[in-house]
């Protein structure tokens, strides 16, 4: 079974189109206005209107939402997935409110960060935010693929953080990954997608 590839943080049709055209299986729109991939419900909506319908699957990406932020959003976008940033109570209540499938984000040091048990259906697993950063999440940065190598994961799960066309085949290779999530990692600018690496990066990751 080919490696999954989510493209995330896509903000605009160029960045689309060429998601969709290298073959990604997921497209990330961030809600989070903190990110310079931001993007409001209604840039969300124009966007995911001319999306096939065999296309990549829409997921939105929050950060401690509110059911309310979240009923904003899906008004607009008709989202198949969200991906959250919060605490894993809060993220299996978001879940059940919902109705759709839902990944929980964990940031990890050691081995001993990876969740044994979970009640969610997917794991989004990157390095733990730095130091002061007001972003959660990875933040481009890597952790140690190795600290997932040989871990019983209890639903599917992505590897993210860090991760560009160069790289992505060793991840996978020593993460033991069958799923990977990249935003920085193909852009030419911060928020501006690569056509170029966007294709790069999904061949890379399946080659």
């Amino acid at each position: 079974m080919p490696v999954r590839v989510k493209i995330c943080g896509i903000r605009d049709h160029a960045g689309l189109d060429a998601a969709a055209q290298a073959g990604a299986d997921w497209v990330g729109f961030v809600f989070f206005s903190r990110s310079p991939r931001y993007v409001t419900a209604q840039a969300a909506s124009a966007l995911a209107r001319d999306m096939a319908v065999d296309g990549p699957k829409r997921i939105g990406l929050f950060v401690r939402p509110t059911d309310d932020d979240i009923r904003r959003v899906l008004d607009h976008v008709p989202l198949d997935g969200l991906q959250i940033y919060d605490d894993a109570g809060r993220i299996e209540a978001i879940r059940t409110h919902s109705g759709l499938p839902v990944w929980g984000a964990v940031g990890i040091a050691s081995r001993h960060d990876l969740p044994e048990t979970c009640r969610v259906d997917g794991l989004v697993i990157e390095s733990r935010a730095p130091a002061g950063s007001d972003r959660p999440g990875g933040n481009a940065h890597a952790f140690d693929w190795t600290l997932t190598h040989g871990w019983q994961a209890p639903v599917p799960w992505l590897l993210a953080g860090g991760l560009n066309p160069d790289n992505v085949q060793r991840a996978i290779q020593h993460s033991g990954a069958r799923a990977v999530d990249v935003s920085s990692g193909v852009e030419s600018a911060p928020g501006v997608k690569s056509p170029e690496l966007i294709r790069r990066f999904v061949q890379a990751a399946r080659a």
